[in-house]
């Protein structure tokens, strides 16, 4: 009599689902794509902020076209204020006829007195040097902005000086009642500014602000806003195109008995199947002629995170693993760049089709897979001390990460999820992985999705310091402590995975613990059948 097949359940001879193997020329090419697109797309955003910071720069010249300084006050009991010795290397001036200002600098000056005359002048260094023999005054050292401070190097004298407005060797010059303004180019010189009295009395108290134009930032704004741009959409092109290529590779096909993964490492079953399996185990303990049961264990959230503690851990590695991590940090900076353009393609192409592109997709669980492969083993889990491995598909790593695939996803959903609907998650998540900054953006490149990287104090990070100083003092890891960590790890993988748009399912208000993911009750089909 043959043995009754349970429905549900595959065959005996089934076999599990490996990536699928590409020949090894094909291999490179997607890498080379990534790498090469992560550093052009980087190079392109640094280039586009630069320009931007410089077109508003530009735009910020006031009504006169200068950045003006806010106007502070200088007060000295000698004859005279110098500025400190300033050489300038090359010509500012250009060809007459070009019409193009590289720099002009603009001093002004008032006296505190209102009855009383200022003056101000800029001139050759070895003119002010002879100008100032054996006169009192004080040379400028340092100037603090906030607070306000200024150090004086007091240069001593015993001659009083003439008239400065009556020299004849000042370049620029002003003096007078009321505010005193000069405006000089710079030019290929050692130059000084003296900041006088009008009748060269000792006892300055005046107020001074500088201000400078140039006509430089447009056009270098332009220049980068034009190349920036060009590098940036080349970058995401070659980006795009690495991330289907890796993402392809990682699309789960099925194979032979005893197939390996892309790692090299055996296959492994879908996460989805490696849940807590009370439910399945009570069930298969019933005699198959009594109950035949289609039994599929699904976990809470379709996102499935798991991390198995290892027996044993080094006392103090965990000190220094952040450092061990640092390759892999690296590599995750292009790779969470790439998986920021990946996001913002599928959301487009959910918005137009209602599907997230397959091999995007499973290129974005790879970087996460990796994110969370790193931050166990370095930050925010300490559960072990095997190397994370430089890969983005499954690999019999003891953490594991994997999403589920939706066939379909709502078109509307992408315009909200990301940021409004997940406002209550991101609150919560503030107050396990730190301040506004580390809770509120699932976006954190640092290689843990901002679990446990984090810019502050937080819930998550107290807790693994003090498994680590546990650990470091009895060498255990207390399996209850480990729980929770694992508990907050697998709310902060869910969160992100919403707001990343791979699944539409809301996450759970629910700090599941443990080391797999907790199964809910299997949709199961029971047929009962009585034995002959």
């Amino acid at each position: 009599m043959n043995s009754p097949t349970r429905p549900g359940l595959p065959p005996p001879d089934s076999s599990p689902t490996t990536p699928a193997r590409v020949p090894s020329g094909a291999r490179t090419g997607p890498i080379i794509m990534l790498v090469l697109g992560a550093v052009l797309g980087l190079v392109g955003a640094g280039m586009l902020s630069g320009g931007t910071a410089l077109a508003v720069a530009t735009a910020a010249q006031g009504n006169d076209g200068y950045f003006t300084s806010q106007a502070e006050t200088f007060t000295v009991d000698s004859s005279a204020i110098t500025s400190p010795n300033f050489d300038v290397g090359m010509d500012f001036m250009v060809p007459t006829g070009v019409g193009f200002d590289i720099a002009t600098l603009r001093l002004q000056a008032s006296n505190v007195a209102t009855d009383r005359d200022v003056f101000i002048g800029i001139a050759p260094r070895a003119d002010v040097d002879a100008y100032l023999a054996d006169v009192n005054y004080s040379e400028l050292r340092d100037v603090q902005t906030t607070p306000f401070r200024v150090d004086y190097l007091d240069v001593p004298g015993t001659q009083a000086p003439a008239a400065p407005a009556e020299q004849t060797f000042w370049t620029e010059s002003a003096a007078g009642a009321g505010t005193q303004e000069i405006i000089w180019k710079p030019a290929a010189g050692d130059w000084s500014v003296v900041v006088m009295n009008a009748d060269a009395t000792p006892g300055i108290a005046v107020n001074l602000a500088g201000g400078v134009h140039t006509d430089l930032l447009g056009p270098i704004s332009v220049g980068l806003l034009l190349a920036g741009g060009i590098l940036f959409l080349l970058g995401v092109l070659l980006v795009v195109l690495g991330a289907i290529g890796l993402g392809r590779r990682l699309t789960p096909t099925s194979h032979g008995p005893g197939a390996r993964g892309d790692a090299g490492a055996p296959a492994q079953p879908p996460a989805f199947a490696r849940v807590d399996g009370t439910v399945a185990a009570a069930a298969t303990a019933l005699p198959a002629a009594v109950l035949v049961a289609s039994i599929s264990p699904k976990p809470v959230y379709p996102a499935a995170l798991t991390g198995h503690l290892d027996p044993v851990l080094s006392r103090g590695l965990w000190l220094i693993k952040w450092l061990l991590a640092v390759p892999h940090f690296v590599l995750l900076a292009g790779l969470w760049f790439a998986f920021l353009v990946t996001t913002v393609v599928a959301a487009f192409a959910i918005l137009f089709t209602g599907r997230y592109p397959r091999s995007i997709f499973h290129f974005n669980v790879g970087v996460l897979r990796w994110s969370w492969r790193v931050s166990f083993y370095a930050y925010s889990a300490l559960g072990t001390d095997r190397y994370p491995p430089f890969t983005l598909a499954r690999t019999d790593y003891p953490a594991d990460f994997d999403v589920e695939y939706p066939e379909r996803l709502s078109r509307g959903l992408v315009l909200v999820k990301s940021w409004l609907l997940a406002i209550p998650h991101l609150v919560v998540l503030t107050v396990f992985v730190g301040g506004g900054a580390a809770g509120a953006n699932p976006w954190r490149g640092d290689g843990g999705t901002g679990a446990g990287g984090t810019d502050g104090v937080s819930l998550l990070g107290i807790l693994v310091v003090v498994a680590g100083v546990i650990l470091l003092f009895t060498s255990q890891y207390q399996r209850p402590l480990f729980n929770v960590i694992m508990g907050v790890n697998r709310w902060v993988f869910r969160v992100v995975t919403y707001t990343a748009l791979l699944r539409d399912e809301y996450p759970p208000f629910r700090l599941d613990q443990g080391s797999t993911e907790p199964a809910i009750e299997p949709a199961a089909e029971t047929f009962a059948r009585s034995t002959p």
